[in-house]
């Protein structure tokens, strides 16, 4: 009796969370990307329209380093360090943007990320 309902109801929803998952939950509910090159406009970040950034926007910037000394947990320990900040200047597809560098020395890989308050 409630089986088809419920079958349709999963199946809605599928539907519906396939493009976030396609893009990654970190980019969808977090709005975080990485510096993935530099040509003649600047920084080229990856986020873009689909990950909801916008012009304007000052995002900081991280970089992952490895701990040293003995780890506390399963695994390499590493820990953020926040390396500089930059700001969107254009957006040119879903998936990039153009970035300048406000601080910092930053690098390809170096995450971007938009501070939540």
């Amino acid at each position: 009796m409630f089986r088809k309902p419920v079958i349709l109801a999963f199946a809605a929803a599928a539907l519906v969370a396939g493009p976030v998952l396609a893009q990654g939950l970190g980019h969808t509910f977090f709005m975080r990307g990485s510096i993935v090159g530099t040509d003649a406009r600047g920084k080229v970040i990856c986020l873009g329209k689909a990950d909801g950034a916008s012009e304007g926007q000052i995002l900081e910037v991280y970089r992952v380093a490895a701990t040293t000394g003995p780890s506390k947990g399963v695994g390499a320990s590493f820990r953020r360090d926040l390396v500089g900040h930059v700001r969107v200047d254009h957006i040119f597809n879903e998936h990039f943007a153009h970035a300048s560098a406000l601080d910092g020395k930053l690098a390809v890989h170096d995450i971007v990320e938009l501070k939540r308050d």
